[in-house]
Formats: C-alpha cells, structure tokens, sequence
C-alpha cells in the first residue's frame, strides 16, 4: 500500500532550458511551469501542449432499501494521456468521508457514521493486486502500479466494493428508509493534471467537485416498484417500466406542459415498474465529470421539458422526484423549465449542454451533474430562487471542469452571478438586490474579522467556515457583476462565451479565465483582477470632499478598502432636486485610493451621498457629505 495524497513526479521538473513567459499577475510556480511547458498561453487559451487525462467506466451497483448496504463492480480504462510515466495512481473514495476521524468541515452524530469503503477485490490489466486497505485511510488512497504507466498509454483496472449508505442524508445517504440519494458511490482514479500533478486535496464535506471528463455506463439493480433516477441516458425505458409509464416519460421530453409520471396511486398500486423481480437501470453519459442517482418506491415522478438551444430547436428533459406533502416540488418541474431556458438564451447565454436534469427532494442543496438535490421550502420563492443556482451549477463547475476544490469562486461565483441576473426577471431588480444583499453579501460587509479579507484567489481547501463562504459566493460574484458593469453587456458576453468556447470540457484554472477577457476584450484589466481576487480588499468608499469646479462641482471619493467597486452618486441640490451619477469601476483604474467626479451644471450642491447598491460598504458612516 502506498498513500500519495500529493504525488509530483521527477519527470513534471521543467527543462532548465525553458523559460517563463512574463506573466503579470502573481502565479503559482505550478502554474508558472504550465507557461513553460506550454499547456497553457498566456492569452488564456489552451497551450499547444495541452492534455488532459480521463476514463472509460463501466460499473453496476445494486442497492435495495431499507438495507443501506450498496454494493458494486467496475472496469475502469484509464487513458494517460499526459507526457508523464504514472507509476502510482491515486484512488478517491469520497464515501470514506463517513469513517470515524476522517477529516471533515462539519461535527458528525452517530448516525452520519459509517465503516466506510471496503474493497473486495482490485485488479491491474486482469491481474489481482494487493489493494492495502487501512482504517486511517479515508478519502485518498495510492497505489503501486506493477508495471509503470507510459505516455499515451492505458490500463484496465477492476474494483469490487462495498459500504453502507449513511443513515442521514447530506449530499447523499438515505433520506428516509426506502429512498436514498447516491453521490460519489464509486471508488475513482483521482485527477492527474498539467499544473499539480495528483490534485491530492481531501474531501471534507465543504470543498466539492474537482473530476476527470469520462464515458460512463453504469446499472443500478433496484427490486420491483423502485424508481432510479441519475445522470445521463436511461438507456431502455421499456426495459424497466411498465408500458404506461414509458410512454408518459417519452411524452414528458417533448411537453411545455407538467407531466404526472408516476402518481401517488400509482406507486401505492406498484404498478409503475414491470412486476419481474428485481430491475436493472442503464444510465450512460460521455464526457461528464460525475455520475448521480436518486432511487424510491414513493417519490412522485414529474416530467417536461423545453426549448434550450433555438438555432436548432433542441429541448431538454426537467424531471422533479419528491414526496407528494412537499408542495414546492408540484411546481418544481416549471421552476426548472424557467431556469434552463432563461440560463441558455441569457446568462450565460449557452444552450443547456446536457439532455435532461433531474430535482431530487433531499437535504444538501446541491448540484450534480444533471440532477439536484434540494430540500423543500414552505416559499415557493424561495425554493425557485435555490433550484435556479443549483441548475446554473450547470455550466459551472461541470461543462467547464473547474477545479472547483481549490478555485470555488470560478463555479460557486458564477452561480450567484447567475442567480442574481435571473433574479432580476423574476422578482425585479428591487427585490432581487435584497435577495443578493441578505444571503451573498451582508455577512461579509458587516464582520471586520481579517479571515474575512483573504483574497479570492486563496486556495480553498486551506479556508473554512465564513472565510472559505465569502470568497466563494459573494465577493467573486460581484467582482464578475462590476466586470459586466464595466465591460458593457456586450463586451461582457463576448468574454464570457470566448472564455467557455476555449475551455469548455477541459480544466480552467484562473489565470485562463483572467487572461481570456483580457485577450478577448484586448484590454488590459490586470489592474481589475489584481484589486479584486489577488488583494485583501474590501468595499469602503467615503466622500472626503466637493469644491466648485469650471463646469460644474468636483466630488472627491476615497477608496479606503481598496476594491474598485461601481457607485452612484446621489447629488442633492439646493432646490430640493436631485441627480444620479453611476460610475463603473473604470473610475478607480488610474488610481485606486481616491478618484475625483465631477457633477456638471451650475446648481449650488446641497448634498452628495454614495449609493454603492448591491455593492454594500462596510462603513457607510463617511458615504455622505452635506454643505451644511
């Protein structure tokens, strides 16, 4: 047994001989090596070398609640695509996150607890191999490969497995005695890239996705009247499902309209499922980073769909599995049609990628690729407002593969990004502000704590509690908000679909992001990305100053956090009028301590206040200035 929680290989050393392009913002010397090797440009593209690895599997698991014990097979490919001999390969068992003394963000009952993972048998190219299973190994585990794996080369793995499904369901576990949600079930090779090498950081509940692009054909054995939902194609509906209800799941995926799949009554009847013994589902999905599955004999089943991509009028599949009291979810399959046609045809802008996503009556409020796991709310609002995020999780971390462990603003920023934006159709922009203010923002303008000014570009998986929230959600969403604000809607769509064009099915990493808009807008935004993601800035603007100017008066504000965030000035004149000035953060490029406004007209200025909106300063004590 060999534990390689961190493996950099001899063979990654750069050449002596290479040399590091210029590179403008602080880099880690990891990544300044991806410069010098050339898997990645310095105008945020892919570099000519780039490369990334990924596998073929194929698995079948067979659970069957009440009894909480999954079992498993698979037969992995793995293709090394890297220019690295691989003698070690690093295994995650994610499900080990149940063990006793396994690191974790959150305090654990005795219900939350488990055995963990128990390896069965493990085979190399056919071969059985020693798997070394310790009970102070949790969520990584490395082991010796017998042969090295070469450049370009493949290897056949087997696993057999076996753990117990928790009895509390957070992101996965039972949710009550015949349902569960089944989330990182299968033992997986961890992510081998071009900049780290192992990726190598512990799963601790908090941090979350950061996975290969792979091919996946997975069977889920359930007995009789036990519905699956998960990732992916369900490959024979007929197979599985009563002919009724196949052909109500075939009429859901072209419907605006909500289909009642399988009710109440027809669970209570089990009738919805063909009354042969136990039933294998066949789902399959190329080229996702993950596999997810939901499984109950009484969920409610509902299904629609709607029109993603209208160039080619190309619709996908909404599905809601609930229990029939949550009154939030008989709405949840239009919640969803709303989110995946607003997210495609505005922000981002980008047709859905997938065919179908799935919202799963649970307990974690999280995102998977092509399902949700959402509690149910007594607000239909509210519980809109959860589902619109977790679907916008869509697009990141998933279709663009973010390293989502160590670089959480790229996808969890964007989410709220989103969710604001649709927000703002939905409730309007009053409303939608509020919502943004109380939930992303306020608790980080208000704690003057220094945990809480830690740059954005901070590697997570060395963050907790608020610190580890805030940089994630709120602060780097709106970095992005003021980023559109500046750019203009049109500058801004074009860098961010330019960014997804380039790097969409591959692993970004910030540096790609920054240095894509900077390409693609051909603007030189360093002194942006450096004031908001790489210092420890926070939002404080004061007013320390008007004085008459030739045109008009000239307001001085300082910038005492140090974050160029926009602002409106609210000038009030002696008249009893007033005027509102919006300034974006262009206003703090020359010089980021203080700017000077000036407020056109000859009307004597009574007051000016700063309205920093959504933008929430931590000290509004100095935001006004009065003539008197």
């Amino acid at each position: 047994m060999v534990l390689v929680p961190k493996l950099v290989l001899a063979s990654l050393a750069a050449p002596l001989i290479l040399q590091t392009p210029t590179l403008p913002l602080y880099t880690p010397r990891a990544v300044a090596r991806a410069y010098r090797e050339g898997t990645r440009a310095v105008d945020g593209r892919p570099g000519p070398n780039y490369w990334q690895n990924h596998g073929r599997y194929t698995i079948a698991i067979h659970v069957a609640p009440p009894a909480r014990t999954l079992t498993g097979t698979e037969q992995i490919t793995y293709f090394n695509d890297s220019p690295d001999t691989l003698r070690t390969l690093v295994f995650r068992l994610i499900a080990n996150i149940h063990k006793p003394g396994a690191p974790r963000a959150f305090p654990a009952g005795d219900d939350y607890l488990t055995s963990g993972v128990h390896v069965d048998s493990f085979t190399v190219n056919g071969a059985p191999r020693p798997w070394g299973d310790d009970a102070q190994i949790y969520t990584l585990h490395g082991v010796r490969l017998a042969a090295p794996l070469a450049p370009r080369d493949s290897v056949r793995l087997g696993v057999s497995w076996h753990y117990d499904l928790s009895q509390v369901s957070n992101r996965e576990g039972m949710l009550d005695s015949t349902t569960a949600f089944i989330a990182y079930f299968y033992p997986r090779v961890d992510v081998y890239d071009d900049y780290d090498g192992w990726d190598g950081t512990v799963f601790t509940d908090l941090q979350e996705f950061y996975s290969d692009f792979n091919d996946y054909d997975v069977s889920v054995t359930v007995p009789a009247n036990f519905i699956v939902w998960g990732t992916g194609t369900l490959a024979d509906p007929e197979a599985v499902l009563a002919p009724e209800f196949a052909d109500r799941l075939k009429a859901s995926m072209t419907s605006d309209e909500t289909v009642r799949i399988a009710t109440p009554e027809d669970l209570a009847a089990r009738r919805v499922t063909r009354p042969d013994g136990d039933h294998t589902w066949r789902f399959t999905a190329t080229h996702v980073p993950d596999m997810t599955f939901a499984v109950s004999d009484h969920y409610d089943w509902d299904g629609g769909s709607v029109v993603v991509d209208s160039a080619t009028g190309r619709r996908a599949g909404v599905q809601a599995a609930y229990n029939d009291t949550a009154a939030d979810y008989h709405h949840m399959v239009q919640f969803g049609r709303h989110a995946l046609g607003w997210l495609s045809s505005h922000w981002p802008g980008v047709p859905y990628p997938y065919e179908k996503s799935t919202v799963v009556e649970g307990r974690a409020d999280m995102e998977y690729p092509m399902m949700v796991n959402d509690n149910s709310f007594g607000d239909t609002v509210f519980a809109r407002f959860v589902v619109e995020h977790e679907m916008a999780h869509s697009y990141f971390p998933f279709y663009m593969g973010i390293n989502e462990s160590r670089y959480a603003f790229m996808d969890e920023g964007w989410a709220v990004t989103f969710e604001y934006l649709i927000g703002q159709n939905d409730l309007g922009p009053a409303r939608a502000a509020q919502f943004f203010r109380q939930f992303r923002v306020n608790g980080w303008a208000r704690d003057p704590s220094p945990l809480e000014d830690l740059p954005i570009i901070t590697p997570n998986d060395a963050e907790n509690g608020q610190a580890y929230g805030n940089n994630a959600y709120g602060k780097p969403a709106l970095g992005y908000l003021a980023l559109k604000d500046l750019l203009g809607d049109s500058a801004f769509r074009v860098a961010l679909h330019g960014f997804m064009d380039r790097w969409h099915g591959k692993h970004p990493i910030p540096w790609d992001f920054f240095y894509s808009v900077n390409d693609l807008t051909k603007r030189n935004l360093n002194w942006f990305w450096k004031a908001w993601y790489f210092s420890n800035t926070y939002i404080d603007l004061g007013v320390t100053g008007v004085r008459a100017a030739p045109h008009g008066a000239a307001v001085t504000v300082a910038n005492i956090g140090g974050m160029p965030a926009p602002f409106d000035l609210v000038v009030r004149y002696g008249d009893g009028t007033t005027d509102s000035l919006h300034e974006t953060s262009a206003v703090w490029e020359r010089h980021l301590d203080a700017a000077t406004i000036t407020v056109p007209g000859r009307k004597k200025v009574e007051s000016v206040t700063i309205d920093g909106g959504i933008w929430v300063d931590a000290d509004t004590t100095n935001n006004r200035w009065s003539a008197k």
